[in-house]
């Protein structure tokens, strides 16, 4: 039996958990996911990577900054650009006026949580499909793949709002109270189609890296993500669709046509026709991408005989920042509820070995 699983091995539930181990807990982490991050997501493909998830970090508060710092000073994140350019349909490309760093992984985002997961037990391909409290007050967690079944005296979620809810629903009734998953129901999600394209090194590239759709319909975002690469072998551009184009074509058995269509958008908005003639492309669908609707508080604790905390960037703020918050404010919870390990007031990224 360990103290504490945590399901999730994005942002959220990588500080939880490491938050909690540093402090004496033996922590527990299982990903339906091959690779570790969540939305910090980086591909590789065509001998080199592309970020197709989060673009960059741009911190905000006191705490997220102190973990952007680390990163620096351990060489995994530096600054990419201090502006994202937009562009309208009638009035074409601008540079806003109001500028700070934007901080990028030249080895891919993933590189963030490949750094937090450090001396972290976790097991990946593992899909949670069932959740039970036992006679003695712990949880029975069941493994899709393996069968197997891991017990814990508390439990943290930290997946999106939408999964938590499949989860926990079977509990309804007898273990938790019907009413507190209107909670969970409560939080919806923008989804977002990322398109990856390569292109020749002889092409003419733009002078800004990273441009912002303020009233296209089709798309949100663009970057130059081979300008973070210290030796990218070809130009390589991220594309990412706004809501309202993702909803229309989120469950499109075939995704090549619809990134052809914001290849082809782009190369139209930004007067680079050569954009729509990619080497290679490849496309992702994010079904929950962006939170729309967010739970008010840091976190979502259950009142149950045994521990359950969900945590995630749908809790209280959006984004990675909002992640990592939500993540730390589950393992102080979890620290109330079981044996009072981690000290008040104390910096957990200004300690991190």
């Amino acid at each position: 039996m360990t103290d504490i699983l945590v399901i999730g091995a994005g942002m959220a539930g990588l500080i939880c958990a490491q938050h909690l181990s540093k402090t004496g807990y033996s922590v527990l982490v299982v990903d339906k996911s091959r690779g570790l991050g969540g939305r910090l997501a980086t591909r590789r493909l065509y001998e080199t990577r592309a970020d197709h998830g989060a673009c960059y970090l741009k911190p905000q508060g006191e705490l997220f900054r102190d973990l952007v710092n680390l990163l620096c000073d351990r060489h995994i994140l530096e600054v990419w650009t201090d502006t994202v350019h937009e562009v309208a349909t009638h009035t074409g490309l601008s540079t806003p006026q109001n500028r700070s760093p934007r901080y990028v992984a030249p080895l891919g985002m993933s590189a963030i949580a490949k750094f937090l997961a450090q001396d972290l037990n976790i097991l990946l391909n593992q899909r949670a499909i069932g959740l039970h409290l036992t006679p003695e007050n712990h949880w029975r967690v069941t493994l899709e793949s393996s069968n197997e079944e891991i017990t814990a005296k508390a439990l943290v979620i930290a997946i999106p709002a939408p999964q938590a809810l499949t989860l926990l629903t079977p509990l309804a009734g007898r273990d938790l109270n019907p009413a507190l998953l209107e909670n969970l129901n409560s939080v919806e999600y923008y989804p977002c189609i990322s398109v990856m394209s390569g292109y020749p090194t002889t092409s003419q590239l733009p002078d800004w890296k990273a441009v912002t759709f303020v009233d296209n319909e089709i798309l949100s975002w663009i970057g130059l993500d081979s300008s973070k690469r210290h030796q990218a072998p070809q130009p390589v551009f991220v594309v990412q669709s706004n809501a309202n184009f993702a909803q229309q074509h989120l469950d499109s058995p075939e995704l090549q046509p619809t990134g052809q269509q914001m290849l082809e958008c782009a190369a139209k908005a930004l007067n680079l026709p050569w954009l729509s003639t990619p080497e290679w492309m490849q496309v992702h669908r994010w079904r929950y991408a962006f939170p729309r609707s967010l739970w008010p508080e840091k976190v979502l604790a259950f009142d149950t005989t045994a521990p359950l905390v969900c945590c995630g960037d749908w809790c209280s703020g959006n984004l990675v920042e909002g992640a990592m918050l939500s993540g730390l404010a589950a393992s102080e919870k979890i620290n109330q509820y079981l044996d009072q390990l981690i000290p008040a007031n104390v910096n957990f990224f200004k300690d991190f070995a």
